[in-house]
């Protein structure tokens, strides 16, 4: 089982841990798929980086990801 996702988890590492969320950052227009920087950036800070609302994003990311566990 999963733990949720958080403001603190690196963007790479939910990626690669729940691929599904990979469109939620495609939808909100952020280039973190494919990103050298990914693995170093966490939600928080690709939102700030993006200037996207993140509790939108995380929202979003869970629930993806929530769906997909189902």
């Amino acid at each position: 089982m999963r733990m949720p996702i958080g403001f603190d988890d690196l963007v790479d590492d939910v990626m690669s841990s729940a691929p599904e969320t990979i469109r939620v950052f495609l939808a909100f227009r952020m280039g973190c798929v494919g990103c050298p920087i990914a693995c170093f950036h966490t939600v928080d800070d690709a939102c700030r980086e993006h200037g996207v609302d993140r509790d939108a994003v995380l929202e979003a990311l869970r629930s993806v990801a929530a769906k997909a566990m189902a």
